[in-house]
């Protein structure tokens, strides 16, 4: 049996990002699919040995996981220029949709093939110990139970078909363990621990604390006392940042002719560092604050009154930390608001990769503490036998 290697994997709305074996590797995939066909045009420049395959992901799944079972994708930057992409839709769950395996499976496939050696067929044999997460309104709702169930216990076959060095390769993943953890708390769990899952907040550790991590579909706001999340008192909302940033996409268009590929572009607009809320229009840099400006403001008042909300009831909260992609998207608009009304006490991450990678970073942090645990009960047990 092949060495069982750590996958912590979060994924977001926006992108992917994954974390792998002894943290030696990252990797960032846009979530957009696109269904297509086996045979891909490639266009005379695209040499496939090569480009790199994140920019050509074609591949076939073959999963009991999926309702849609041996089809054929493109995924990420690839998914963008096909005229039939899809990004996840406001209002669906993150474990209910194929999409979220699709993105998930090819992630770890794209790790497989380098850190696992092929058979002599061009077959990598995969085995991975897994810590992802679901929003904390789908774990209240009991759906991580479903949703690690359909990772365990099955082989999930990956064929890269038109894709860059890989093309022909096949991975078959299986799981040893999958841990689905809750978003909320595992922001909590990178707040107070180093990657040596030592406490390095010892002030945070007995503060009672919300944690506002504001995704692409929803909001959850996890309220953390006694060093763990109060299940009663946590909350998710179908509030993200999606709609907005669609509705800026086509208010784009309608206003300046320019189609913009996919939600990522617009982020790409808003939070970039130079020319921030400029698009090229014919060639032209020309402005889109009015469009960005009134749309997020809007996002950024509805997404403080589910923390006024919040506070209200958990009036000895001593701080908020506003976490994930779409708290950096709105990050401007929340402090204006903040100091302009109730001035709460709140935080946000002014590193944009550690808010961003976040998720990742705390999946890996507690799938590790996992293992070592794991790995002493073993010890013990072999020592007790001998």
């Amino acid at each position: 049996m092949s060495q069982s290697r750590i996958a912590a994997i979060d994924v977001g709305n926006d992108s992917v990002k994954a974390i792998f074996g002894e943290m030696e590797r990252e990797i960032n995939i846009p979530n957009i699919v696109a269904i297509d066909t086996e045979d891909r045009p490639v266009i005379g420049i695209e040499e496939l040995d090569q480009k790199d395959p994140l920019e050509g992901l074609h591949i076939r799944i073959h999963s009991p996981a999926l309702k849609e079972n041996n089809t054929i994708y493109r995924v990420g930057h690839l998914a963008t220029k096909a005229g039939n992409s899809t990004e996840l839709d406001p209002g669906s769950s993150k474990s209910q949709e194929d999409q979220t395996l699709v993105m998930l499976f090819t992630t770890i496939a794209l790790d497989a093939v380098e850190a696992f050696k092929s058979n002599t067929n061009q077959v990598v044999d995969a085995n991975y110990t897994l810590g992802t997460g679901l929003p904390l309104r789908e774990v209240k709702e009991g759906k991580d139970a479903g949703y690690r169930s359909k990772l365990i216990g099955s082989v999930h076959q990956i064929e890269f078909l038109v894709t860059p060095q890989h093309q022909g390769k096949k991975v078959n993943i299986k799981f040893d363990e999958a841990k689905v953890y809750p978003e909320g708390f595992a922001a909590f769990i990178n707040l107070v621990m180093d990657e040596d899952l030592k406490i390095i907040n010892k002030k945070l550790i007995d503060k009672q604390i919300l944690i506002q991590d504001i995704g692409g579909l929803s909001t959850d706001i996890a309220v953390i006392r006694n060093r763990t999340v109060d299940d009663d008192k946590a909350q998710g909302f179908n509030l993200g940042v999606s709609e907005s940033l669609e509705t800026i996409r086509e208010e784009i268009f309608t206003k300046h002719g320019v189609e913009l590929d996919s939600r990522r572009d617009v982020v790409d607009i808003i939070t970039r560092k130079n020319d921030r809320n400029h698009i090229m229009v014919k060639g032209s840099r020309t402005s889109v604050h009015d469009i960005t400006d009134r749309i997020l403001l809007e996002l950024a008042k509805k997404q403080y009154r589910l923390l006024r909300n919040v506070w209200q009831k958990n009036s000895q909260t001593e701080i908020c930390y506003f976490v994930g992609g779409g708290s950096n998207v709105i990050k401007e608009y929340l402090k204006t608001l903040n100091n302009n009304l109730d001035g709460y006490n709140i935080e946000f991450f002014e590193d944009e990769k550690e808010s961003i990678w976040m998720m990742a970073n705390a999946y890996y942090k507690l799938i590790a503490e996992f293992l070592k645990k794991s790995n002493k009960k073993e010890q013990k047990k072999a020592s007790a036998q001998s």
